[in-house]
């Protein structure tokens, strides 16, 4: 395998991909990924399926090997290194593989002493992740007699049961409920804040939007825009000011004779106007006024992540600084 040639940001970063390629056969499923994820920081990935995301996510947990390409998880190589990769992090997958015979609790204090607690350490991190998790309850109820959604919430306490630098999660709400969605919510928050990575896959757009500091998007094995929530949604397109004016027509045309173009929408009888500065919204109002127009409902929006993510992963934006 390749290894290029890396950077400071690279040598340093919680996760770290540099041109990384993966084939099977004729197809690519990555090509040419480059990453870089610092401590403290949760990636979200997006991208239909087939993008890339499993494959990469193989790659990051040792799973896979790339066919050309480097990627460094906790700061080991995942090749070289893949056992110490493996000691660092912390996966969750869409899956679980729990014994059906075991507890909760049990469950937890022996994932806690396979990764090298002592016994009474062991049980004091198995209450804290039951108790962090809601778990209290089914401590000692066998996971045959368990939800689906309560073995899913202690599938994401195993993951953590070694205090890893580097959590791994895919899809990691599906299949909670609400309550449990926001407690899983607090706990990557929390992971954050304490000096982990989170690298996390999902479905779900408002959960990104929640959650993500970076949100690195693949299409077709490229890594095609990353960046904060907000710089994406500002790449996609610039905030709107819309009017709901008593007498659209004449809004129109008193905003065309003061040099503006509107868009407007006669069922819902609203005028938007692209408005990238706080400037071109007081233009909008001033013109109005002049003409002695109430502007009636008055909002201000930016584009949501789910129109960000249907340009970005079908292909059909004019994004700028995208891979």
């Amino acid at each position: 395998m390749t290894v290029p040639e890396e950077d400071s940001a690279t040598e340093t970063a919680a996760i770290a991909t540099t041109r990384l390629v993966q084939r099977f056969g004729a197809v690519t499923a990555l090509d040419g990924v480059d990453l870089a994820v610092p401590h403290g920081t949760v990636l979200c990935l997006l991208g239909h399926n087939g993008a890339g995301k499993s494959t990469l996510v193989d790659i990051l947990t040792t799973l896979a090997r790339p066919t050309s390409g480097a990627a460094r998880v906790a700061g080991f190589d995942v090749v070289a290194e893949a056992h110490r990769v493996r000691r660092s992090i912390g996966v969750a997958g869409q899956f679980a593989a729990l014994d059906d015979q075991m507890t909760p609790r049990a469950t937890l204090v022996l994932l806690t002493r396979l990764h090298g607690f002592g016994r009474r350490a062991a049980h004091a991190r198995a209450d804290e992740l039951l108790e962090l998790f809601g778990l209290g309850e089914f401590t000692e109820r066998p996971l045959r007699a368990c939800s689906g959604g309560t073995r899913r919430r202690l599938d994401l306490a195993a993951a953590l049961t070694g205090r890893p630098e580097v959590v791994v999660l895919d899809e990691p709400t599906a299949g909670l409920d609400p309550v449990s969605r926001l407690t899983l919510w607090e706990v990557v928050r929390g992971l954050a804040r304490d000096g982990a990575a989170v690298l996390l896959t999902t479905q779900d757009l408002t959960e990104a939007d929640r959650l993500a500091d970076v949100v690195a998007v693949l299409r077709r094995g490229r890594l095609v825009a990353s960046g904060t929530p907000d710089e994406l949604k500002a790449r996609v397109g610039s905030r709107a000011v819309t009017v709901r004016p008593a007498d659209a027509v004449r809004a129109e045309q008193a905003l065309r004779a003061d040099g503006i173009r509107p868009s407007f929408d006669p069922a819902r009888g609203t005028l938007s106007v692209a408005a990238a500065s706080s400037r071109q919204v007081t233009a909008v109002l001033r013109a109005l006024d002049a003409a002695g127009i109430d502007p009636g409902e008055l909002s201000l929006s930016q584009p949501g992540l789910d129109e960000v993510y249907l340009a970005l992963a079908t292909g059909h934006d004019t994004v700028r600084g995208a891979a």
